[in-house]
């Protein structure tokens, strides 16, 4: 089942004590729409199998002090195919009309740790922008928000320019992927409303 809201703003009626945080936020209620999976720290995502170049993703979830493990924390994530499309079968629903399918979710374990096993996305077929893998998190007390996109450290399209712009929401998005056992990996740690408006 998955939950139809209007925005980010609007789920926080649902619950007068969440605050508000982080700004507008386009589609964050999507982090909702896992429907019946049990979530654990770890998600595939689909197409994983047979899509090359894989890639995990990994790291720790921090509280707001950037030492205290952040456990229980929902994360949403998002990409294109390889062709640079948000994939989609045609019976989608919800925020995965726009998100197209793949797309997982996961909530950190006790020591904040997170895993995601996918494929490195492509750059849409026009090229405007680098490649990039969207983010949004949920924590006890707040609104859903994101925080700043995955983008990758040896993509010709992220100009200096690009790399201004990055607000560093949560942290750095920039990394940097390295073959580990077979498989493209990337780590990134983020602390919970680093740089997110309206956080403290």
């Amino acid at each position: 089942m998955f939950l139809s809201v209007s925005s980010c703003h609007a789920q926080s009626a649902k619950s007068k004590k969440e605050k508000i945080v982080g700004g507008p936020c386009e589609g964050c209620e999507a982090i909702f729409e896992y429907g019946s999976k049990k979530l654990s720290a770890i998600d595939t995502l689909p197409l994983f199998p047979e899509t090359e170049p894989k890639l995990k993703i990994t790291g720790k979830v921090f509280q707001r002090d950037g030492q205290t493990p952040a456990e229980g924390v929902f994360i949403y994530i998002y990409h294109t195919n390889r062709n640079g499309i948000y994939q989609t079968k045609g019976d989608e629903e919800g925020w995965a009309k726009r998100h197209g399918f793949i797309r997982g979710w996961v909530k950190t374990d006790s020591n904040g740790n997170y895993t995601f096993y996918t494929f490195r996305p492509a750059a849409y077929p026009d090229r405007n922008e680098p490649e990039h893998i969207h983010m949004t998190v949920k924590e006890s007390g707040k609104i859903a928000y994101y925080l700043d996109d995955f983008v990758f450290e040896d993509d010709p399209l992220l100009t200096i320019e690009k790399r201004k712009n990055l607000q560093n929401r949560g942290g750095s998005g920039l990394v940097m992927p390295s073959l580990e056992n077979g498989i493209l990996t990337i780590r990134r740690d983020m602390i919970l409303g680093l740089n997110i408006p309206d956080y403290d």
